[in-house]
This record gives C-alpha cells, sequence and structure tokens, in this order.
C-alpha cells in the first residue's frame, strides 16, 4: 500500500512540475508549483519525515506561495505576450540545465546513501534517535549548511525588493 502512495504522490509531484513549466499564465504556474508542494508533502510523511512535511505545507505552500501570487500580482503578469526565453538562448540554456539535473538525479541514485557525506541512512536513524527530528534537521542546518540558508533568506528578500522595484510606477 506504501508503494502505491509513494508512486501517487512521486506521479502527482512529477506531472504538476512539468505543468508548471509549461503554462503560459503563472497564476495557473503557481497553483501547479502549491500542487508540487504537497506531493513532496505526502512524500516526506511516507519517509516518515513528519516535521519537513509540515514545514513543506506551511513554509512553502503557505508563505511562499502568498508571496509568489503577492509579486505576480504586483507586477500584473496575467498578459499572454510571448516570451523571448523560449526560443534561442533561452532553449539552450534549458537543455543545459536539464541535462545537468539528470546528472545529478543519477549519481544520487547510484550513490550508496552517503552522497554528502553525513553517513548515509543508519547516520540519519542514530541521529533521530538520539536528537529527535527538528534537532536533525536543525542541527546540519545551522552548522554544515549555514551558509547556504543564509544566502537562500537574502535571496528571497531581493527578489521581493526587485520586483516591487520594477514594479513602481514611474513619474513623467
Amino acid at each position: 500500500m506504501i508503494e502505491f502512495f509513494f508512486f501517487l504522490f512521486a506521479a502527482m509531484a512529477v506531472l504538476s512540475a512539468i505543468f508548471m513549466v509549461t503554462q503560459v499564465n503563472p497564476v495557473a504556474s503557481v497553483l501547479y508549483l502549491v500542487v508540487t508542494f504537497f506531493s513532496l508533502s505526502g512524500l516526506f510523511v511516507i519517509l516518515d519525515a513528519h516535521f519537513i512535511a509540515a514545514v513543506q505545507i506551511i513554509v512553502y505552500a503557505g508563505a511562499i506561495m502568498v508571496l509568489f501570487l503577492f509579486v505576480i500580482m504586483l507586477l500584473n503578469l496575467g498578459s499572454t505576450q510571448p516570451s523571448d526565453i523560449r526560443r534561442g538562448l533561452g532553449r539552450v540554456l534549458a537543455g543545459s540545465v536539464a541535462v545537468a539535473l539528470v546528472a545529478i538525479f543519477a549519481r544520487l541514485f547510484m550513490a550508496d546513501g552517503d552522497v554528502d557525506g553525513l553517513g548515509g541512512p543508519s547516520a540519519l536513524d542514530s541521529l533521530l534517535e538520539s536528537s529527535g527530528a527538528v534537532a536533525a534537521v536543525a542541527e546540519p542546518l545551522f552548522t554544515r549548511y549555514l551558509v547556504a540558508f543564509e544566502v537562500t533568506s537574502i535571496l528571497l528578500v531581493v527578489a521581493i525588493v526587485g520586483a516591487v522595484v520594477l514594479a513602481r510606477k514611474r513619474a513623467p
């Protein structure tokens, strides 16, 4: 039964991610992204990572999606004019990103579970038993991955400021 739900959530995540990328309307794209986030949350529940599933829904499907919708409405991106990114250099860039992602996923699937040097599933199980789920997430996040965490938060703030600057009315 667990395998059924795993494949169901995985198929929902992949299909909604594909639909999110292929939509012309940005609001529809954001809604497909919400479906992707909920599907990923279902996958985390299947993996017994309930804290990560809750964070996925609260932070990403809640706060980040409201932020994205606010920026879309602020910028008035509802127009259906064709984009320049779908031609020429945009296609080459998208293809190279796709090839890089396939290579990364191939490395992950062929690895023995210790992809990032943290010890693999057995080390994770012992960490969960000794300190709990929140500490198992917080300890590497605020020690080993602190710089990436802070850069991501700064990137989100810069994106919001950039959206507001681009959307403001120019004086004649």
